[in-house]
């Protein structure tokens, strides 16, 4: 037996001819023609169990059960209906049978369309199974009755138990989808109470566990309280599934609306030509094959990506994931330019755009070549530090090209808050990465030439200090894994260039100045700013100005005019300004075809810009002692300087500076006097006069501010010179710092000086001996007619300097 029907059968089942009634008309189960002690052919049932009273269909397969069914109809034979223990088994032996059955009567045997029997069983009364007594053709066992102990028809509570047990019975199947409406007309008109208990046993949804312990219950009373205790149960259950099914059914209509609406806006999105939320889900996914981060970041998109899919559209929040979503797309992570390693290319492109600095072009081939040998090492991070306009930042672009790297630029100057380098939290309305990381995301590589301009002006107030940020992003050791607050994952640094502009050292904070690689681009000589001008600042001016090379010539005299006339820099900017002028002027007479000439002339320089702006001291001779040529160094370039001292008769002789000199070179000046009157007899002064004399010092521009100690070797001898009215030698200048015992000691800006004293006409310069290396440095034909004296007490300078 398999696949049994425990419901009501139906027409299809029955036939449409005849309907059989569910429960037994025959009232009289007790009076049957047998007794306890006898033998009955045992039908074993299949996850079914039949009570007394109630018609129950059974499809039958087995063929032992199909031979008990047949032979007992055709015989009229009362059969015994036990459960099986285990309904897998095929051919169930006695002890594998429930002990408690019901006798039965076969109704009808009914052949299907699909041709299996269904045979409709009758129940008259319970037994116990007895002993075997044989197993074929089918199991044949004793049996021994069991009465039901009966309540009294006329106890209420009994009555009352019924009505509980039917009421409850009938609400469950109009709460219940699962069981049979007609079911519940069944109920209502049963009217044997008993009849009514065992029906609702069967045909409700008890396990065979449940239907075997209340068939076993010889008290009806009992067995009704256990049923109902069953019933109650199952309407809480149902009831918990109803509450369950309406919360999930509201849930759905209001997902299904939104779903709808979704499907309406997507609609018109297509229309419209825009994309829908999974058409750029579908598009991120795709994207992500061509990454190439990490594990750790591969885990983090992925996560962020769900929760995209998870949002609506709607969401305040949805905006904000998308923009991170893209963010991190649009990274390139580990995705790196090739280096271009031909070093002679790359100085090549370095001395084209840039004329001079040469210290800053050896490192970066010195980092090429080391780059070429190992094939991978950490970038360096250069600070370049100098005076306005000598080209610091297009640096950066001539070594992004001379590398074949992308170039990005980040302003520092001004800069406050600690956000700008590491980005907002995404929690902030309008949360953007940092701009260390947009700027990568701008280059598309992870390898680029990153300048940081003006990182000497960043600023600190209450939001932070980026200084400190900096500190993360400058540190060879951490930048391979630079934390953004936006982006909450580890980004690579260490392969970036890192090239830091600054004016000042001084305002720059010790731990970050310590992390960077300090090399000083100077001022440009004057013969430098005449070569760059020449090379490459009249050519890109006559492409500004529409000019061609046939119409504007400037040679090398007149750019050295303009360049001491009309400008005072270190840089080139305003003479490239003063270019710029001139040619607007040429271009003005092109325009109008009126005559001019190609090749301006000085005259044409004055017509042009005016009268001249500045003035260089020139070399004045030896006519007076007393005078004495020094050399100083400012930060638009070299300039010779004048010691003008004078003696005068005095009751209280004194020391007189003038000229806006500083606290170091009024010290000099002191250390000067003293030494000459400690060493009066061997200069050959009479001590007398020191008593009688005052002693006045000038520096000639006196709206200038001088200081620095390279002027102590000039004051001593310009002293001396007027204390002994010994002349000084012609075209001679000096600098040098004194000591109180006479020694000479070495001072700093010697290109720009010894540069400043040959443009003046000076052909001798005594000099420290320490100062022998600066020397070396500078290219010889700056050097070309300079004689140099090199010396480590003052009287050399003095015996050299001064005539017999």
């Amino acid at each position: 037996m398999n696949n049994p029907l425990d419901n009501l059968f139906s027409e299809d089942m029955m036939g449409s001819s005849e309907m059989f009634p569910i429960i037994s008309l025959d009232e009289r189960l007790s009076e049957l023609n047998i007794n306890s002690g006898d033998i009955l052919p045992i039908l074993p049932l299949r996850n079914m169990v039949l009570y007394p009273g109630v018609l129950l269909p059974v499809s039958v397969a087995r063929s032992k059960s199909l031979k008990l069914v047949r032979h007992a109809n055709e015989n009229d034979l009362m059969i015994g209906v036990c459960s099986q223990l285990d309904k897998k088994l095929d051919d169930p032996t006695i002890d594998q049978l429930f002990t408690m059955g019901t006798l039965a009567q076969v109704v009808r045997i009914l052949e299907m369309p699909d041709n299996t029997t269904t045979v409709i069983l009758e129940g008259k009364r319970r037994f116990y199974l007895g002993e075997q007594e044989s197993s074929k053709p089918f199991m044949k066992a004793r049996v021994n009755l069991v009465d039901d102990i009966l309540p009294d028809t006329n106890d209420g509570l009994f009555m009352a138990l019924v009505s509980s047990i039917k009421d409850l019975a009938i609400n469950i199947i109009n709460d219940s989808g699962a069981i049979s409406p007609e079911m519940a007309f069944a109920i209502r008109n049963i009217e044997n109470p008993i009849f009514l208990i065992n029906y609702v046993c069967v045909n409700f949804g008890l396990n065979v566990t449940e239907k075997q312990r209340l068939l076993e219950i010889n008290e009806i009373m009992d067995r009704g309280y256990q049923l109902l205790e069953l019933l109650n149960k199952e309407s809480q259950l149902l009831e918990i599934k109803m509450s369950i099914q309406n919360k999930a059914k509201e849930g759905i209509d209001q997902q299904q609306r939104e779903y709808f609406l979704q499907q309406q806006m997507k609609t018109i999105q297509n229309e419209l030509g825009g994309n829908s939320p999974e058409m750029d889900v579908a598009d991120f996914k795709e994207r992500i094959k061509t990454k190439k981060w990490g594990e750790s970041t591969a885990k983090v998109f992925e996560k962020e990506l769900k929760k995209l899919e998870r949002m609506s559209q709607h969401s305040p929040d949805y905006s904000t994931q998308l923009n991170y979503i893209e963010t991190m797309l649009d990274l390139p992570w580990n995705e790196y330019t090739k280096d271009n390693f031909n070093l002679k290319n790359a100085k090549k492109v370095l001395d084209k755009d840039h004329f001079g600095i040469e210290l800053v072009k050896d490192r970066i081939l010195e980092h090429l070549a080391v780059l070429k040998l190992k094939g991978d090492m950490k970038s360096p991070i250069i600070c370049l530090y100098g005076p306005p306009g000598v080209g610091k930042t297009s640096l950066g672009k001539s070594i992004a090209s001379a590398l074949n790297r992308k170039y990005v630029r980040f302003s520092l100057g001004g800069l406050h808050d600690e956000a700008e380098i590491r980005g907002h939290r995404r929690t902030y309305i309008g949360a953007l990465p940092g701009r260390i990381i947009q700027n990568i995301q701008k280059a598309e590589s992870s390898n680029p030439v990153f300048v940081l301009d003006e990182i000497d002006k960043i600023t600190t107030d209450y939001k932070g200090d980026p200084s400190s940020a900096l500190l993360e992003v400058l540190d060879p050791e951490q930048n391979n894994a630079f934390h953004d607050n936006y982006l909450d994952v580890d980004f690579d640094l260490s392969k970036v260039l890192f090239i830091a502009t600054a004016n000042n050292l001084s305002t720059i904070p010790r731990p970050l100045l310590d992390r960077m690689e300090l090399i000083e681009v100077s001022g440009y000589t004057q013969e430098e700013k005449i070569e760059i001008a020449h090379r490459h600042l009249i050519s890109k001016e006559l492409e500004n100005h529409g000019l061609k090379n046939s119409e504007f010539v400037l040679n090398k005299s007149i750019i050295n005019q303009v360049i001491e006339s009309y400008t005072r820099e270190s840089g080139v900017r305003e003479l490239n300004r003063r270019i710029a002028a001139l040619m607007r002027k040429v271009a003005k007479r092109v325009a109008t075809n009126e005559k001019y000439k190609v090749e301006l002339t000085s005259d044409d320089i004055k017509t042009y810009l005016g009268a001249a702006r500045y003035s260089r001291d020139k070399y004045q001779g030896n006519d007076y002692p007393g005078v004495v040529t020094g050399l100083a160094w400012t930060q638009v370039g070299g300039e010779i300087l004048f010691i003008e001292s004078s003696l005068s008769k005095s009751k209280s002789p004194r020391l007189t500076l003038t000229g806006n000199l500083g606290d170091v070179m009024k010290e000099s000046a002191m250390l000067a006097l003293e030494y000459i009157k400690s060493h009066a007899d061997i200069l050959g002064i009479d001590s007398q006069l020191f008593e009688d004399w005052n002693v006045h010092i000038h520096v000639p521009e006196g709206a200038i501010p001088k200081d620095g100690p390279s002027a102590g070797i000039t004051m001593t001898t310009a002293l001396v010179s007027a204390f002994t009215k010994r002349k000084v030698r012609k075209n001679l200048a000096m600098t040098g710092e004194i000591t109180l015992r006479g020694k000479v000691l070495p001072v700093g800006g010697i290109k720009e000086k010894i540069l400043a004293a040959k443009r003046s006409g000076i052909t001798d310069i005594i000099l420290c001996v320490d100062n022998n290396k600066d020397i070396d440095e500078i290219k010889p034909v700056y050097l070309k007619g300079l004689k140099f004296h090199y010396v480590n007490d003052i009287m050399e300078v003095i015996n050299f300097a001064l005539l017999k």
